[in-house]
């Protein structure tokens, strides 16, 4: 990402509350599917609602933007409902930062979309942690640079125990848990 474009994210969060805490997108309304805590990532977090929720379910969050701007909003947030997050500005265009590091009981990724990150949000997974992920969706829409394919969740996360493969109306929702232990190998291994 260029300097332009961290300088359109925080004029976009300029000004702006970062509005009530509230759960990620992803489960549509399957909140029973949430671990009961532990710790908690959150990549493209914006103004960190989601973030907060999460801290307010008992989660250590860490919660990553490259909007100073956004995670400024996060922070007050926080404050206010008397819970703690450690933001962390980064571009996740070079990559999930140093700074995360795994393993997570929960990551959450929602409206930003790298499939370049896909392998590193899966690997930051604890045995069964729970990955949830909402991007734009062509399913339902039209094509475009920022739009998943269809079915591209399902794909990227093979590996892991899909539990909710939602797509529709421009938007694709998957929630996956990684499996607690490997499976055995086929006989004659």
């Amino acid at each position: 990402m260029s300097e332009r474009d961290r300088e359109r994210w925080d004029a976009r969060h300029a000004g702006l509350d970062a509005g009530p805490p509230g759960p990620p997108a992803a489960p549509g309304g399957r909140l029973d599917l949430l671990p009961s805590g532990g710790r908690a990532l959150e990549l493209a977090c914006g103004r960190g609602a989601v973030a907060v929720w999460l801290a307010q379910q008992g989660f250590a969050v860490e919660a990553v933007d490259v909007s100073g701007t956004g995670l400024a909003a996060g922070e007050r947030l926080a404050q206010r409902h008397g819970v703690s997050v450690t933001w962390i500005e980064a571009d996740l265009d070079a990559g999930v930062p140093d700074d995360c590091r795994g393993p997570y009981d929960l990551v959450v990724c929602q409206r930003f979309r790298d499939p370049r990150l896909y392998p590193a949000m899966a690997a930051l997974l604890a045995p069964g942690g729970l990955l949830m992920v909402t991007v734009l969706s062509q399913v339902g829409d039209g094509t475009g640079p920022f739009r998943a394919a269809p079915g591209e969740l399902a794909t990227a996360f093979a590996e892991l125990e899909v539990l909710v493969d939602a797509q529709g109306a421009g938007e694709a929702h998957l929630v996956a848990r990684r499996p607690r232990t490997r499976p055995a190998p086929p006989p004659g291994r």
